[in-house]
Order: structure tokens, then C-alpha cells, then sequence
């Protein structure tokens, strides 16, 4: 880590896997993570909106840009996090969330997380975690185009929601099972 990255104590990182309001819920309970927000990546920004990035044909991805705190989590740990709580082996695809709104896809702001997410990326392959290589795209950071307002914190809102209790809920308790000690306190 550069000195300027320290001295500023936040980084931001770029990441689709599969829908926003499940990473985005993974993500709102990691200690040093101080912002969470969904939105789009990949396309054009007059084209950025859930209703035409829906249909598959804009190039976006649906992601969650976090803002961390770099002497609390690396990046390298929040890959970690990411790559084991969805399925990096899917093309376009993350269970029912058909298209290629829900690839995996990491967006890199500088070479240094470029390294690092092609180094976790040729690392997690070579522990044969799971039984198909990762898919998970790394593409430079072009733009963020934050989500609708109904979008936000949608987990926290609609917990008894079915695709909350059928869908999030799981990738949250194998959360709390296997990072326990890189959650907040609530």
C-alpha cells in the first residue's frame, strides 16, 4: 500500500456478484467497510437505471462500490468475502438471476487492485475451490452510477421479503459461519 493510500484511510472497490442487494447486504456487515452503496458499472450512463439495465442489453453490471478503511480490511479480505459468498464459476448467472447484469465482475481503480484481484483470482483456482474455474471478470473502473432510491439498504427494509428469506439470508448466515470475526457489532 502506497503512503497516499494510508494517509487518505479509505479505498474504494468496485464488485458484481449477481444481484446488488445481496452483496450489498454481505457488505454492510464487514468491520471497515464505512460505506456500501449499489448501483451500475459497464455501460453508458444515459442507460444506467434498474429498468434498462434489467433487460441484459446495456453492459452494466449490477455491483456495490464500498469505501473502506484500509488499515481495518484489505482487499485482498474483502475478495476473500466476495468470492465466498456467491458463485464465481457462473457465466452471467448467480442461481434464478439469469443475464449479464449478474456476472461476476470486479472493477479495478488502479493497477494495484488490478494485481491483486488477478492474483486472488489465479490463487483461489489453484486451491480448487470449487469444481469449475472462476469467471469473474477484472475491468478497469470506468464509472458508478448509484442506484434508485429503492434499491438502497434493500435487505435491511425488506427482510421478510422471499427473496430476501430464500436468497440473502443464506449468503448471510454462511457469512457470520465463516468470517465471524470480520463482522460489526450491531
Amino acid at each position: 500500500m502506497n503512503a497516499e493510500k494510508a494517509e487518505a484511510r479509505t479505498e474504494v472497490a468496485t464488485m458484481g456478484g449477481g444481484c446488488f442487494w445481496c452483496t450489498e447486504a454481505v457488505f454492510n456487515s464487514i468491520k471497515g467497510i464505512l460505506k456500501v452503496e449499489p448501483g451500475y458499472s459497464g455501460g453508458r450512463a444515459e442507460d444506467a437505471n434498474y429498468n434498462r439495465v434489467s433487460t441484459g442489453r446495456t453492459g452494466h453490471a449490477e455491483v456495490v462500490q464500498v469505501t473502506f478503511d484500509p488499515l481495518a480490511i484489505t482487499l485482498r479480505e474483502i475478495l476473500e468475502i466476495f468470492f465466498a459468498t456467491h458463485d464465481p464459476t457462473t457465466l452471467n448467472r448467480q442461481g434464478a438471476d439469469v443475464g449479464p447484469q449478474y456476472r461476476s465482475v470486479l472493477f479495478y481503480h488502479d493497477e494495484e487492485q488490478k494485481m491483486i484481484m488477478e492474483e486472488t483470482i489465479e490463487q483461489l483456482n489453484r486451491e480448487g475451490i470449487w469444481d469449475k474455474p472462476i469467471v469473474t471478470e477484472v475491468e478497469p473502473f470506468e464509472a458508478f452510477h448509484r442506484a434508485e432510491e429503492q434499491h438502497i439498504n434493500y435487505y435491511e427494509r425488506n427482510r421478510g421479503q422471499a427473496y430476501c428469506r430464500l436468497v440473502i439470508d443464506p449468503k448471510i448466515l454462511k457469512l457470520r459461519e465463516r468470517f465471524r470475526d470480520k463482522l460489526k457489532e450491531f
